[in-house]
């Protein structure tokens, strides 16, 4: 008997999970789109050492991406087949390695933040404004792997409204402290970008909170500290066998973003601050992406787990064509969105003609990013295919992409625009590879034991 699919059922799930996820997504963006708008109205100078600055911690949730992925698609599988003691287990060793990074990096940005500034940039004053960022923002990084831990087990757990409600009050607590500080609102001191730092700080330590109060409660999965020291080893196997190819894709990713925002922030204090700005942008018209691709891993991963192979193939076919509707839209929504961006921030005329371009070009890239997104971080991954992203990076960004960029914007001296079409051009390039990847139906498989 042939498999089908109950549409009604299937757009149903796909709304309950991916809306709570992207609205969560969303709220995390708007953090990024607050600081830039609020230091965009302070000086063009505290707005691009800020985004400099916030590259950071960009690197550091790689880490913690990596080990909350490799959580979330052990945990989907395990939550389809009703086994919570190995939940616990998987957030056990997400908190172990997530705790292990965010202490390294607190480090980092409290012993030498002008190190880490110097990567981005050779501007003495951008320096000086990310380095005294970095010092109070380090310790948000110190508490940010821990509650991204609880957040992931909502999420495959069926609890995405209790994570969207936790993420949108951060972030209105955020933005809120974030006015307060960065203008000395209310009698408060003006810290301009060091206010921004306070308020994502004050922001997190409200979001652990959140999620230890509502973890408590009934039909969530917690922690088990009794079993905190004691993780079975086979599942440590399992868990790296997911996490280590994820973190090098994440790595790859994620310097290679990086990288593009050093090269972007050696070419001038124009080019940086409208490559800030539609970052930001970017972000924000990703959320839909994000929160299909997250639901995608879920649904796939819950059936694959239970044992329905083939309806969880489907489900990966029909998401993936999804995923390219999502993708036309974003570039509608981003070209629609241009003339609004460009006159919503103080910048010189020769940052807003670079802006403008961006978001154009932007525009086509988005159709690859929603693409991508969904086929690989979602349905490739739910199934545990997650070698082939680090791959498909390694080629199509750090052979193509990067090298480009960096001859571009260092040998050839090509303009701005020219150089920021090469940091687009590794996710569009890579769709039939990711489409001929996808229909070897390699990550149609069950991984639970």
């Amino acid at each position: 008997m042939e498999t089908t699919i109950d549409n009604k059922l299937f757009y149903r799930n796909l709304t309950r999970i991916s809306l709570p996820i992207a609205l969560q997504s969303l709220m995390l963006a708007m953090v990024a789109a607050a600081d830039a708008l609020m230091l965009g109205r302070v000086a063009q100078e505290q707005m691009t050492a800020v985004s400099l600055a916030t590259q950071i911690q960009f690197v550091q949730n790689m880490f913690i991406f990596s080990a909350t992925s490799a959580g979330a698609i052990l945990g989907a599988q395990y939550w389809g087949k009703g086994d919570k003691k190995t939940l616990e287990n998987i957030f056990n060793l997400m908190l172990w390695f997530c705790g292990i990074v965010s202490i390294l990096f607190f480090a980092a940005c409290e012993l030498c933040p002008q190190v880490l500034m110097g990567i981005f940039t050779n501007e003495a004053q951008l320096n000086d404004i990310g380095s005294s960022y970095l010092r109070i923002a380090g310790w948000s990084y110190l508490i940010t792997g821990v509650s991204q831990c609880y957040l992931a087990i909502m999420k495959v757990t069926e609890q995405v409204k209790a994570g969207a409600f936790i993420s949108s009050m951060a972030v209105i607590t955020n933005i809120i402290f974030n006015s307060i500080f960065i203008f000395g609102l209310f009698g408060a001191p003006r810290m301009e970008a060091n206010g921004a730092a306070l308020a994502t700080t004050i922001a997190r330590v409200i979001e652990l909170a959140l999620c230890i109060i509502l973890s408590a409660g009934k039909n969530y999965i917690r922690p088990a500290l009794s079993r905190f020291l004691s993780v079975p080893k086979v599942l440590i196997g399992d868990f790296a066998k997911q996490c280590l190819p994820l973190m090098g894709g994440s790595l790859c990713w994620g310097i290679g973003f990086t990288s593009y925002t050093a090269i972007m922030g050696h070419m001038g204090v124009d080019a940086a601050a409208a490559n800030s700005i539609a970052a930001v942008v970017r972000d924000l018209v990703c959320c839909a992406c994000n929160g299909i691709g997250s639901a995608a891993g879920i649904m796939v991963g819950n059936e694959l787990g239970a044992g329905n192979l083939e309806l969880g193939k489907k489900y990966g076919i029909k998401l993936k064509n999804i995923s390219y509707v999502i993708g036309f839209i974003s570039t509608a929504i981003v070209l629609a969105v241009t003339p609004a961006v460009v006159h919503g921030v103080i910048l010189t005329d020769s940052a807003r003609k670079y802006l403008i371009g961006m978001m154009v070009i932007m525009s086509i890239y988005m159709i690859g990013r929603c693409v991508n997104t969904v086929t690989i971080n979602g349905v490739l991954d739910g199934g545990g295919d997650t070698l082939f992203d680090m791959y498909s990076l390694i080629v199509c960004m750090w052979m193509i992409a990067i090298p480009l960029a960096l001859a571009g914007a260092f040998v050839f001296h090509w303009s701005p625009l020219a150089v920021y079409a090469c940091t687009c051009l590794d996710e569009v390039g890579k769709i039939p590879w990711v489409m001929h990847r996808f229909r070897k139906y390699k990550w149609v498989k069950d991984l639970t034991r």
